[in-house]
């Protein structure tokens, strides 16, 4: 799933909100719709285990712009604190003591993790960077769990990782099926770390990467229509690109759609619903869900 990157090493301001369970659940969401289209890293996380106290914390570079946006969200009898986050490259850092993923027939790891594959895995090698993509969070898993059915259903010939970040899916698609998959992103970072992920995964005769703004660059003429679309960003540029989803889906082809909340679902199955493409099954992870719509269900 895509979001706006920076460089490691800047420094971050943790704007954060102290509530109670409820209040926080609640604040939480508020939050993250109201951010969900900068891609703002936002977590809750409970600080006081006896009176069920927690902090709803935003994590930024722009620390003035975005403490007004939150107030304008919550209101202000919700007062915003301030703490500088210490400069850590924290993808780096957090990667580290994340353990492996298992999704379907993938396995998705560190370099450091790589002697735990096991003979019939098939493994993705993602190490920490700019771009997202590791596995570990839930859309990105539930992707790879439905890309391993569709295919293993489907057998199509040729597919689009649409915001592919770090290639993590565009490498499972290529691992799991002998076709051409153009994967692509707004961020010319992602694209270069895509490229060295794909390098070095070993699918490079398979995986094209191009930096694209949505469906605007040759290589999409080129390759399209798709058997097999596949985006993981976020609801609302979702439901932008159902008119475009649907002109370059190949007739009796399947997308793949997530970087959505559940609260978020019925909106976007709505807006492909119009396009005359319908919802064939869902996968629900950790307050997420990942989509598979078709031109008509076929099973």
């Amino acid at each position: 799933m895509p979001f706006r990157k920076q460089t490691p090493m800047t420094t971050q301001t943790r704007l954060f909100i102290t509530a109670g369970k409820a209040e926080a659940e609640r604040l939480f969401i508020l939050l993250e719709n109201a951010f969900e289209d900068d891609g703002l890293p936002i977590s809750s996380a409970e600080i006081d285990e006896d009176r069920e106290i927690y902090e709803v914390s935003v994590y930024t570079f722009e620390p003035e712009e975005i403490e007004t946006r939150m107030i304008d969200t919550v209101g202000k009898n919700w007062p915003v604190e301030r703490e500088q986050v210490p400069d850590i490259d924290w993808v780096a850092h957090s990667l580290e003591g994340l353990k492996p993923v298992r999704a379907g027939r993938f396995f998705v790891h560190g370099s450091h993790d790589r002697h735990k594959r096991r003979i019939n895995d098939l493994g993705i090698e993602i190490d920490a960077g700019q771009a997202f993509g590791t596995g570990h969070h839930g859309t990105t898993s539930g992707c790879l769990d439905m890309i391993g059915e569709v295919i293993r259903r489907e057998h199509p010939r040729n597919a689009l990782d649409l915001g592919t970040g770090s290639a993590v899916l565009a490498i499972g698609i290529a691992k799991l099926a002998p076709i051409p998959v153009l994967a692509t992103d707004i961020d010319p970072v992602a694209v270069a770390v895509a490229r060295e992920n794909v390098v070095k995964n070993g699918v490079a005769s398979r995986v094209r990467t191009e930096t694209a703004t949505g469906f605007h660059h040759p290589a999409m003429r080129g390759s399209a229509p798709f058997d097999l679309i596949v985006a993981n960003i976020l609801a609302r540029p979702l439901m932008m690109l159902a008119p475009e989803m649907r002109k370059h889906l190949g007739w009796g082809g399947s997308l793949i759609l997530s970087g959505i909340l559940e609260t978020q679902r019925e909106k976007v199955l709505a807006a492909y619903r119009v396009q005359g493409l319908f919802h064939v099954k869902t996968l629900r992870r950790e307050g997420w869900v990942t989509l598979h719509l078709k031109a008509r269900a076929t099973y």
